[in-house]
């Protein structure tokens, strides 16, 4: 079986691979994502009690969520290269087992320094999660060949779902810390079901660079990044309704605690519903429609629900958002990974959940400058510009068989795409994440000895 560079420099023996079933390996990543989706969606819900009971306006809680930011961030840059190191199986296990623990922090924080530590560790287990499950999602997806990893990510919103309508009804007769510290231990046992299948899996293999990697050197970095920013402005709405969707229909429309949560449970099960659709949708509109089509469909409802007057319109906005948003992270991800292996994987998650961890705290520092209403219009915003970068990347990087030529005129209609309909709308959006999207490249490639 073909050996990670990473693997073959370290001189480190390869595992012999275990027999085991890919739909059990399917199931067992499945219930990861939908574990890492529940103990998200628990703690969007109850974002507004850990506020009130720290202390913290909007402008501190975002400065709070931007630790959680830079915590997954910084667990993304290494979780790549422990992926290749130790099996993507084995580092999903372990970030599942820290998201578990870490996922109390929260609860327990009663001042800002305590909040913003506690977060650095729960966005570090969140990160590690993110990248491994898709790292294994993939893998899957490649053995069984045909899409899944849509519905895969459907488990992370029927996840999201359950924790939201959990922490809506918990909200009422439970204290944050209790609520979390259940959350935890319901999720030490999922954990425990998961991780036999995917310890006992061929984790090296799931690291192994893919088709792109194999056929030739030619690594489509334009096109990745391009992936990768799709992925990113879809993923800063779902960032900024988990984290802030609760507060903006409690503090502008007067909903109740349990209305509230409602609004993010009724997102998350829109997006599972189209998720769950995924392959269908794109065996009938194909991948590009879909992609630039949902990013359209999201604006309309995000802008529907920042505008809305009343309780029902801005419940409808969120449903729309999630539908819209469902199938486009997922399927730029899985396009990463045909292009350019578990490097593209790594590369384009990164700059995706840059949108969904960079989001709240941008919302944040938006709302106390300029209200809430008007820092969740970026949501609508930002879907509008994934369209337009979905519709510049190349139809070969959507559609055809992954080969040297392939790559070749993906990478030269990626970068033509970009130049031509995006940077001269985009050039202030672009200079300002320029910087940081380079850093991200740069480092990703240092953990790579072969780039």
């Amino acid at each position: 079986m073909p050996v990670s560079p990473l693997l073959s420099r370290a001189r480190t023996p390869v595992p012999a691979p275990v027999a085991l079933p890919a739909s059990r390996l399917q199931a067992a990543v499945a219930a990861v994502f939908a574990l890492d989706g529940a103990v998200f969606g628990s703690w969007a819900a109850r974002v507004p009690d850990v506020a009130a009971t720290v202390g913290v306006g909007h402008s501190a809680l975002g400065v709070a969520l931007l630790c959680l930011s830079i915590g997954a961030l910084a667990a993304m840059q290494v979780t790549g290269a422990l992926c290749a190191r130790l099996g993507a199986g084995v580092v999903a296990t372990a970030g599942a087992l820290l998201l578990c623990v870490s996922v109390v922090l929260p609860g327990l924080a009663t001042s800002m320094p305590g909040l913003c530590a506690a977060l650095l560790v729960f966005g570090a287990a969140t990160g590690a999660v993110n990248v491994s499950a898709n790292a294994v999602g993939v893998s899957v997806e490649r053995r069984l060949g045909r899409p899944l990893l849509s519905g895969l990510h459907a488990g992370f919103s029927f996840g999201g779902l359950a924790g939201a309508l959990l922490g809506g009804l918990l909200a009422t007769v439970a204290g944050v810390a209790a609520h979390l510290v259940l959350v935890g231990a319901l999720g030490l046992l999922v954990t425990a079901w998961a991780g036999r299948a995917l310890v006992g899996a061929d984790g090296p293999r799931s690291a192994v660079p893919g088709p792109a990697a194999e056929e030739g050197r030619s690594r489509p970095t334009a096109v990745l990044v391009v992936l990768g920013a799709v992925a990113g402005c879809t993923a800063f709405g779902e960032g900024a309704l988990s984290d802030w969707g609760a507060l903006h229909l409690r503090e502008e429309l007067g909903a109740t605690t349990a209305l509230a949560a409602a609004g993010y449970a009724g997102f998350s099960l829109a997006m599972a519903c189209g998720r769950l659709a995924g392959g269908r949708l794109v065996a009938a509109l194909g991948e590009r429609r879909l992609l630039a089509g949902g990013a359209v469909l999201a604006a309309a409802g995000g802008a529907a629900a920042v505008t809305a007057t009343s309780l029902p319109t801005a419940l409808a906005g969120f449903l729309l958002v999630g539908l819209g948003l469902a199938n486009v992270f997922p399927l730029a991800i899985s396009r990463a990974g045909v292009l350019g292996g578990a490097r593209g994987i790594a590369l384009a998650t990164t700059v995706g959940y840059t949108g969904l961890l960079g989001g709240p705290p941008l919302i944040g520092l938006l709302a106390e400058h300029a209200g809430l209403p008007a820092a969740l219009a970026t949501v609508p915003l930002l879907a509008l510009v994934a369209a337009v970068l979905a519709l510049s990347v190349a139809g070969d990087a959507l559609r055809v068989p992954v080969t040297r030529r392939g790559l070749v005129t993906a990478v030269r209609g990626g970068t033509d795409g970009l130049r031509e309909a995006v940077v001269p709308r985009l050039q202030p959006l672009v200079s300002g994440f320029g910087h940081g999207t380079a850093v991200y490249v740069r480092e990703l490639r240092a953990l790579d000895p072969s780039a």
